[in-house]
């Protein structure tokens, strides 16, 4: 895209690679701000089961695995709200999107199969951009406590929590997240 730096934002998993991409190319990000970031969470399957997705078996059945999203799919997303009864039709719709894509149920289950924990808890400190760490107070994915300690834990970091949100403020509490990422950026040109 031609952007010589950019900020950023990456909500859950996309927290993670904000901040590996960071890590990785901090003279090319200005900052970044992660949304309840899944830094001490998540990152893929337990290392002992990791041998066992790439077997032929699970090759052959983790995309039908994987494509029983359609059934918990929908209760997933009302954990991540605090206020499930906000979520419109058109929310659902743009939800379900992509699980109209051909072989999502094989990319799902390739994603799962590759995934793997980054280790990023023993690398904070090195993450010595300003980071601003965004969640919602009641994050039912990622828990809030999670946040704050990451809050914590960077060199140079700003923490916001938004009352009565969950797991995607951008979503549910889109004028007062709007509200800290401006707020956040403009410091950084000044």
């Amino acid at each position: 895209m031609g952007a010589e730096e950019a900020v950023l934002i990456g909500n859950s998993a996309g927290g993670t690679i904000a901040a590996l991409t960071a890590l990785g190319h901090p003279a090319r990000v200005r900052a970044p701000v992660l949304v309840d970031p899944a830094i001490y969470v998540g990152g893929g399957a337990p290392t002992l089961i990791q041998p066992l997705l790439r077997t032929p078996q699970l090759r052959h059945l983790g995309p039908l695995i994987a494509r029983r999203i359609r059934d918990w799919g929908p209760r997933l997303l009302e954990s991540a709200w605090h206020d499930p009864t906000l979520i419109t039709d058109e929310i659902r719709r743009e939800y379900e999107k992509g699980l109209q894509v051909e072989d999502w149920g094989r990319a799902l289950w390739e994603l799962t199969a590759a995934s793997r924990r980054p280790d990023l808890e023993s690398r904070l400190d090195e993450i010595t951009l300003p980071v601003l760490v965004v969640t919602g107070d009641d994050d039912r994915i990622v828990p809030t406590e999670q946040s704050v300690r990451l809050a914590g834990e960077l060199p140079d970091a700003e923490l916001v929590v938004f009352p009565s949100c969950g797991h995607l403020p951008q979503e549910e509490c889109p004028a007062p997240f709007l509200e800290a990422v401006t707020a956040f950026v403009s410091t950084l040109t000044e």
